[in-house]
C-alpha cells in the first residue's frame, strides 16, 4: 500500500501536497479502524473444574503434556499469583461472572439439584455487561448457580446454553439446552468431546459478530472420564489423560479460530475455579509447590493456574507475578470495550487491561480469603496472614488439616507457606490484621447465606430402627 502511494507522488509531483493529505487521512482511518477492532475482541473463557496449580506443564507439571495450554502462555501471558474468590465451585463462578465477592450475594457454599435458590437475578453478569456492545454470549458446560428457570444462564444475559447444570458427581447429571433438559442419560466419557464440538459450532455460527464464549468444563472434577482416544496417553493415569484431553479441546478451539482468521481478534483465557480436590488422591490432581487444595484458604485451594493469549496484542512470554483475581475479568472486559461499570453496586475486581497491553500493573495489591462466610486470611503485597484455625479431622470428601495458630507468610520467597514468620514479625502481623479488618468493613453489611439445601425428615426411619431394636 505504501509503495503505491509513493509511486503516485512520484508520478504527480505537482499534486504531492494534496496527495499527501489524502494518504494521511486514509492511513488515519485505517489506523482508527484497526484500533477499534482491537478494542472489540471476541472473548473465549475456558474454565475447568478443580484443576490444580501443578497440573499444567507450563506450571511445572510432570507426566502431563499440555502443549496447547502452554501455547497460551508462550504466545501470551502467564499469571503466577492468580486467585479464585473461593476454594469451592459455586462462589468462585459467581465471582468470575459478576466481578464481586460471592459473600455480597450470600453465596457461601455450593448449590445442589435440590436447591430452590441460585445467584440473585439482580446480579449483573459479564454476558449482561457485553449486551451493551451487542455481543452474542454462549455458555457451554457447568453452570452451578441454580437450575430453577429464573436462575439459568438465559435469564442472566446468555443467548445460548448447553451443558450439565451442576457438578458431575451430583444427582441429575443431565444435558440442558437453553432452559430445557435434552438428555437424561449422559455418557461422561464423551462430555469433553461434546463440549468441544458445541464450542466449535458456536464459534462457526457467530464468526461475523463479536461473541463471548464461556466454556466451563466439568472435568477434572470427580468422577473423571476421558474418551477412548485419550485413555492411557499420559504418565499420570486417568487424571493425566483427562487433562490431556482438555488440552486437546483448547487446541481445537485455537484451530477453529485460526481457520476463520479470528485468532488476532480473540482474547482466549484459561483458568480453574479452585484448587485440586486432594482427598481424591490420584483422581484429584496436584497443587504443585502450594499448600493444601480445594476447600481450604491456603494457596493450594485458591491460587489457580491462569494464562491468556490475544495474538498481536498481548506480548509473547509475558509473566505477571503480582496479585490478580478471577473478579478482575469483569472490569477488564468493561475497560477493553469502553463499557461503563455499573454505578449502583460495588465491583471488587480490578482492571487488568494495562497488564494485558503491557502498559502497567493492576491497581491494588490486597485480597481477602473467605471460606464461606468466614474471613480466614488476607494478602497485602507479598505478605499473607491467616487467622487461627481449629483444623479438620478429615472425611471422604475433605482432607485432614492440622489446627494452627496465627500464620504469617512471605509468599514471594515461600509460596508453599512452609515458614511461619509470625513470631518474628508480630508488629507487621498486627498491621496486616488492621488492614484486613478495614478491607472487610469496606464491604459493608453482607447478606445471610442463601439456603442451598434442606434435610429430608427421616424420623419415620429412625422410629422403625428404634422399634426393631426393642423387638
Amino acid at each position: 500500500m505504501y509503495v503505491v502511494f509513493f509511486q503516485l507522488i512520484s508520478k504527480y509531483r505537482g499534486y504531492a501536497k494534496p496527495l499527501l493529505l489524502v494518504i494521511i487521512t486514509v492511513l488515519s482511518v485505517l489506523h482508527l479502524t484497526a484500533q477499534s477492532k482491537k478494542r472489540s475482541p471476541n472473548i473465549v473463557f475456558i474454565f475447568v473444574d478443580d484443576l490444580g496449580y501443578g497440573d499444567l506443564s507450563c506450571f511445572s507439571a510432570t507426566g502431563i503434556k499440555t502443549p496447547s495450554i502452554d501455547r497460551l502462555a508462550t504466545e501470551g501471558i502467564k499469571f503466577t499469583d492468580f486467585y479464585s474468590a473461593s476454594p469451592v465451585c459455586s462462589p468462585s463462578r459467581a465471582a468470575l461472572l459478576t466481578g464481586r465477592y460471592p459473600q455480597r450475594m450470600g453465596i457461601n457454599g455450593v448449590f445442589f439439584p435440590e436447591s430452590w435458590t441460585g445467584m440473585p437475578q439482580n446480579e449483573i453478569t459479564i454476558a449482561e455487561l457485553l449486551q451493551q456492545k451487542k455481543y452474542t454470549s454462549g455458555i457451554i458446560g457447568k453452570w452451578h448457580l441454580g437450575h430453577r428457570t429464573k436462575f439459568l444462564p438465559l435469564q442472566q444475559g446468555f443467548d445460548t446454553y448447553f451443558g450439565i447444570p451442576y457438578s458431575n458427581d451430583m444427582r441429575s447429571v443431565v444435558y440442558m439446552r437453553d432452559n430445557e433438559v435434552v438428555d437424561f442419560f449422559v455418557d461422561q466419557q464423551l462430555t469433553t468431546k461434546i463440549y468441544t464440538q458445541e464450542a466449535l459450532d458456536f464459534i462457526e455460527s457467530n464468526q461475523e459478530k463479536p461473541f463471548f464464549l464461556y466454556v466451563a468444563h466439568n472435568m477434572p472434577h470427580v468422577p473423571i472420564y476421558a474418551s477412548d482416544d485419550f485413555l492411557s496417553t499420559s504418565e499420570k493415569g486417568l487424571y493425566g489423560d483427562v487433562i490431556q484431553e482438555l488440552d486437546w479441546s483448547v487446541e481445537e478451539i485455537l484451530k477453529k479460530l485460526e481457520s476463520l482468521q479470528l485468532l488476532e481478534d480473540t482474547l482466549v483465557i484459561f483458568s480453574s475455579d479452585n484448587g485440586p480436590w486432594l482427598v481424591m488422591e490420584d483422581h484429584g490432581g496436584s497443587a504443585g509447590v502450594l499448600r493444601e487444595g480445594k476447600q481450604f484458604t491456603f494457596e493450594g485451594g485458591m491460587r489457580v493456574p491462569t494464562v491468556a493469549m490475544w495474538k498481536g496484542t498481548i506480548a509473547p512470554n509475558t509473566v505477571y507475578k503480582d496479585l490478580a483475581t478471577q473478579m478482575d475479568w469483569f472490569p477488564t472486559f468493561a475497560r477493553l470495550l469502553e463499557i461503563p461499570l455499573p454505578n449502583d453496586r460495588p465491583i471488587d475486581g480490578k482492571d487488568l487491561s494495562q497488564v494485558l497491553l503491557g502498559q502497567g500493573k493492576r491497581q491494588g495489591d490486597d485480597f481477602l480469603f473467605f471460606n464461606g462466610q468466614r474471613l480466614q486470611g488476607y494478602r497485602k503485597g507479598k505478605w499473607k496472614i491467616k487467622m487461627p484455625f481449629k483444623g479438620t479431622q478429615g472425611s471422604p470428601w475433605q482432607s485432614a488439616v492440622a489446627a494452627h495458630d496465627t500464620l504469617l507468610f512471605d509468599l514471594e520467597s515461600d509460596p508453599g507457606e512452609t515458614k511461619n514468620l509470625y513470631s518474628k514479625n508480630k508488629k507487621m502481623a498486627l498491621d496486616l490484621f488492621k488492614k484486613m479488618e478495614a478491607e472487610r468493613e469496606s464491604l459493608g453489611p453482607l447478606p445471610p447465606s442463601l439456603i442451598m439445601n434442606t434435610n429430608a425428615d427421616q424420623s419415620h426411619l429412625r422410629y422403625l430402627e428404634e422399634k426393631r431394636k426393642k423387638e
